[in-house]
């Protein structure tokens, strides 16, 4: 039997059936969804250390602007007068070079002048904006 040209060329040619793409698809979705959660955790935890760093930061700022002014913003005051200077006097500022950060999740950072557990307590809420909490939730507090 003699082949003609077009059908041998045919009989050569290889390819992927459409089981074998379902089963390549089925394991990159078992993949997917065995790692996944995983990094969606460390972005969690990299928010969280980001609140850490930036609430250390403003500490700074504002042990800062105590030794220019001879005291700590009051409540009243906030944390803007780390960078607007609101009449104190020895103020040397802004205390911040790139202005007031939100935390991480978008909302302000919480402030208050004294504070119940220092001179200051400077928090940031979490995820979920309110105190208290678990996991991404949990608040980040200057004194802990």
């Amino acid at each position: 039997m003699k082949y003609t040209t077009t059908q041998r060329h045919r009989s050569t040619e290889h390819g992927f059936t459409l089981i074998e793409l379902l089963v390549v698809m089925v394991i990159i979705g078992l993949l997917a969804a065995l790692v996944g959660p995983n990094i969606f955790k460390n972005v969690g935890r990299g928010r969280q250390s980001t609140a850490k760093a930036q609430i250390e930061m403003m500490g700074q700022a504002l042990d800062s602007y105590r030794l220019d002014t001879g005291k700590y913003p009051t409540t009243s005051e906030g944390l803007n007068a780390l960078n607007t200077n609101s009449g104190a006097q020895g103020w040397d500022g802004p205390y911040l070079k790139k202005g007031l950060p939100n935390d991480p999740w978008g909302k302000p950072y919480q402030y208050q002048s004294p504070g119940t557990h220092g001179d200051y307590d400077l928090s940031s809420y979490g995820l979920d904006g309110s105190p208290g909490g678990d996991g991404e939730n949990k608040d980040i507090n200057s004194w802990e």
